[in-house]
């Protein structure tokens, strides 16, 4: 990739950085950039903030290999 092709850190966004920042491990993949909250506001102005379906980890949610 030449310079003109590479963004600098300064010059990238925050979804670009982070996309870049949770892709950039050897054994990562685009699930790791996946969205891992989901927020709505209700009518009354409360935000609700939800683990997306889509979240590769969960609270709560334990798997063990033995």
């Amino acid at each position: 990739m030449s310079e003109d092709d590479a963004k600098s850190t300064d010059e990238m966004s925050f979804e670009e950085k982070r996309h870049d920042q949770l892709t950039r491990a050897a054994k990562s993949d685009e699930s790791d950039a996946a969205p891992r909250i989901v927020t709505s506001e209700s009518p009354d102005g409360t935000t609700r903030i939800d683990v997306a379906d889509t979240a590769k980890v969960t609270p709560g949610k334990v798997t063990r290999d033995d």
